[in-house]
């Protein structure tokens, strides 16, 4: 298929799928989302493709979800990001079904994809972006790069299963701090915590495109198969169950005052004005 919001690349061994709307930070659409996992199977199903490695176009990676696709979603006129289900795509589009459902997830497919994925973070990235680097096997991310979550300040949840993702990279303690206070860390901080793998003074993606080159020059692609298939089984138990919970509480907190106040503050460039918890 033609793109539109990415773009796409093979250079054997290397896949590379950029986030392309760099005038709007790479902000996430519906659109963006269906791309790119049709670029993800692409790139499975191409035996030259060892690995792929998804960065962004200009100085950021993702700023997390069109802030005007949410500002419709607050007004009723436009659909919440759960219109395209995993459950939707054909079988081998991305991802392999004999994975299991857990790792079928909406953006956690990239878990079930039989090579390894790469998230080169070359820029801030806020949002839905971040369960979506999570759902990477590694992440390598520039050094003066910016990460937040960003849910509690628009009113949302940990959504995309990033509640289930962040805890087991850098522990509970560490993952609600990141998540109560949605503070902005760098790559640096990011690698301290062990959020990424290697933070880079200079082109994350070249970084994370050699990184590919060595492993198809060095290692089994059947080895890496099979190995990336071991971890995520024996370590995703409840995954599906706490990814679609995830969904579920998404999509009741677009209802909430919160979400419509976390939007607007963020449109009129304001402090949110969110209301204290009730008194037991």
């Amino acid at each position: 298929m033609g793109y539109e919001q990415i773009l796409y690349e093979v250079d054997d061994p290397v896949a590379t799928i950029t986030l392309n709307r760099p005038e709007f930070l790479n902000a996430f659409t519906n659109q963006m989302g269906s791309e790119l996992r049709d670029a993800v199977g692409a790139a499975e199903r191409d035996r030259n493709v060892v690995g792929i490695v998804i960065t962004g176009a200009g100085r950021g990676f993702c700023a997390g979800a069109d802030m005007k696709m949410l500002s419709g979603i607050t007004e009723g006129t436009d659909a919440p990001a759960t219109a395209a289900p995993a459950q939707n795509v054909a079988d081998g589009n991305a991802g392999d079904p004999t994975w299991g459902d857990d790792l079928r997830g909406t953006y956690t497919y990239l878990m079930s994809v039989p090579k390894p994925v790469i998230a080169a973070i070359n820029g801030p990235i806020a949002g839905m972006a971040v369960p979506i680097a999570l759902a990477c096997d590694l992440r390598f991310m520039a050094n003066d790069a910016v990460l937040t979550v960003a849910f509690s300040q628009r009113g949302l949840i940990a959504e995309w299963g990033v509640g289930w993702l962040l805890p087991r990279l850098i522990g509970s303690g560490a993952a609600l701090d990141l998540l109560f206070s949605s503070r902005k860390v760098d790559g640096v901080e990011c690698e301290r915590l062990g959020l990424v793998n290697r933070a880079v003074d200079g082109d994350v993606a070249a970084v994370a495109q050699e990184y590919v080159r060595d492993l198809a020059a060095k290692c089994s692609p059947a080895s890496l198969a099979v190995m990336k298939r071991q971890v995520y089984q024996q370590l995703h138990a409840g995954l599906g169950e706490k990814e679609r919970e995830a969904q579920r509480l998404m999509v009741e907190s677009f209802d909430r005052p919160d979400f419509a106040e976390g939007v607007q503050s963020f449109l009129q460039k304001r402090p949110p004005n969110f209301q204290r918890l009730p008194a037991e």
